[in-house]
């Protein structure tokens, strides 16, 4: 959690790759000692045996403690093989080390990686639930994964072109950041649920929206498509306040439409289907549909409106004869 109070996901780095991150910089390190005592003895060969000792203690302390500080310093935390891990030393908010926290590692190292060959530090990290060891504790730094795989992001399905726009004048203030992680999540994987299942998840969520907004959602529209409309003003907000837009002005890609003032400009992108229960009578029979197929596209700034017929039920628990409707959208051609 940083000064702000923005939580930060820092993906702490596992033993393994700590391990092996380790081990190259002691070899490296090791290289380079070895390389410059060999030197350094053809050197001072003349001198006694307490100069000799002086020396080797003070190459010991520059080699495999002096410099490994002084890199993790000059690197914000990137040594050799933490960079050929993919992995970075941070303090615990998230922000790069200075010198006293990469001087704090490195003294307790002494001791967990040389003096005990690694034994301490690993029995620390494996106990720690962020994988940390004693110097890591006594510094408040974290080791975490820099190169983590990017996932794939799932497409959140635009409203149809007739709703966007519509709820502009929603508070949406009010609404926690949790709500809106769960309709996400239900818009982009509702092709995937039980349309019986689908449909009471999204009146549900359609229910918790309007409490917090304060406005009960339409009638005339399925709770599916409520959802997808709301989040696309939400996304119309955030992009007219990212590109110093108004909200009278301006036209965003957002959702697969531009929205341009309280008209619809379409950009490609084919309707949005909602899973209906079985034995749904489709668009037809739920009273409501689009804009007729081959017709005139609407000039810009000119909200596009369904062409509305009413309908005897809505309601997905609707008896099954009768051929009244159950749901919301005609799946795209």
């Amino acid at each position: 959690m940083t000064g702000e109070a923005v939580a930060l996901e820092l993906r702490a780095a596992k033993l393994p790759s700590r391990a092996l991150a380790i081990l190259i910089d002691l070899v490296v390190a090791w290289v380079v000692y070895l390389a410059i005592s060999i030197g350094l003895l053809s050197a001072t060969g003349s001198l006694d045996d307490a100069a000799q000792a002086a020396v080797a203690v003070a190459l010991f302390l520059f080699v495999l403690v002096g410099v490994p500080i002084a890199v993790e310093t000059l690197s914000h935390g990137r040594s050799l093989g933490k960079l050929a891990c993919g992995l970075r030393v941070v303090r615990d908010d998230g922000g790069p080390i200075r010198f006293r926290h990469a001087l704090v590692r490195g003294a307790m190292g002494v001791v967990e990686i040389l003096a005990s060959f690694g034994v301490v530090a690993c029995i620390a990290s494996l106990v720690s639930a962020r994988g940390r060891r004693i110097g890591d504790v006594f510094a408040g730094t974290l080791v975490v994964r820099e190169r983590v795989p990017v996932a794939h992001l799932p497409f959140i399905p635009p409203p149809p072109p007739w709703l966007v726009g519509r709820f502009s004048g929603l508070d949406l203030s009010g609404v926690p950041d949790s709500l809106w992680l769960a309709v996400r999540q239900y818009l982009t994987r509702m092709t995937q649920l039980d349309p019986q299942v689908g449909w009471s998840l999204a009146e549900r969520l359609a229910g918790d929206l309007a409490e917090c907004t304060g406005v009960a959602v339409p009638s005339d529209v399925p709770p599916a498509a409520y959802l997808a409309a709301v989040v696309n003003e939400r996304q119309a907000r955030d992009a007219r306040r990212a590109f110093g837009g108004s909200e009278s002005g301006g036209t965003y890609p957002v959702a697969g439409f531009g929205v341009q003032g309280s008209g619809v400009q379409e950009s490609g992108v084919q309707g949005f289907a909602v899973p209906e229960p079985a034995g749904s009578g489709g668009a037809e029979s739920a009273g409501w549909s689009g804009p007729a197929a081959g017709a005139a596209a609407p000039a810009v700034g000119e909200p596009v409106r369904p062409s509305y017929r009413p309908a005897q039920e809505q309601r997905p628990d609707a008896g099954a004869g009768g051929g009244t409707g159950r749901s919301g959208f005609a799946p795209p051609a």
